[in-house]
């Protein structure tokens, strides 16, 4: 009877917290941003590639449905500026061309990293004057420590959490109804 009534609580405790997460945390959240066509998607999203997503924060980072997901779930947060950074980063260190590299570089600081920037991310003072300084003279690298402490922040923090998320289980669960 004892852990019948902890089961109990736990339930209850759930609930709760259930109805103070935010509405659109679930599964069909995650089908409007899906990179094409959401039932297609899903067809072809295996139990075996979302299950490998609790991997590690890179693996789902490196899956198109995966990343998907985590910023359906960042959303829900109101933290997708974390992420929007990160994919930014990660676009502006395959710049070839030098006359691009200042102008994208000027962009994703003014957007991301300046005090006050519309989709400021959460980084501490040093890291905003050091990548203030890199700005000085632009490199592929500039943004470097910036963007390891928000991956830094989105894998001990965000991670865990989008592994507990309705949007994730859900979709674990979708991925497994269709092979009963």
């Amino acid at each position: 009877p004892c852990s019948l009534h902890i089961g109990h609580r736990n339930r209850g405790m759930r609930t709760r917290l259930g109805c103070l997460s935010h509405k659109s945390d679930s599964y069909n959240d995650f089908t409007a941003i899906l990179p094409d066509k959401p039932n297609r998607a899903l067809k072809r999203l295996s139990t075996e590639e979302a299950t490998r997503w609790a991997d590690s924060f890179d693996v789902l980072l490196s899956h198109k449905y995966g990343l998907a997901a985590f910023r359906a779930f960042l959303k829900t947060e109101f933290s997708e500026e974390n992420l929007e950074f990160w994919l930014a980063c990660e676009d502006f260190k395959k710049t070839r061309s030098a006359a691009k590299l200042a102008a994208k570089a000027q962009r994703i600081f003014e957007e991301f990293i300046d005090v006050q920037a519309p989709r400021e991310v959460n980084i501490d003072f040093q890291t905003r004057e050091l990548t203030r300084r890199n700005m000085q003279e632009p490199s592929l690298s500039c943004f470097d420590q910036a963007q390891g402490k928000v991956h830094s922040l989105m894998e001990k923090d965000s991670y865990p959490r989008f592994l507990r998320s309705k949007i994730y289980t859900d979709l674990l669960s979708q991925t497994q109804r269709r092979l009963s």
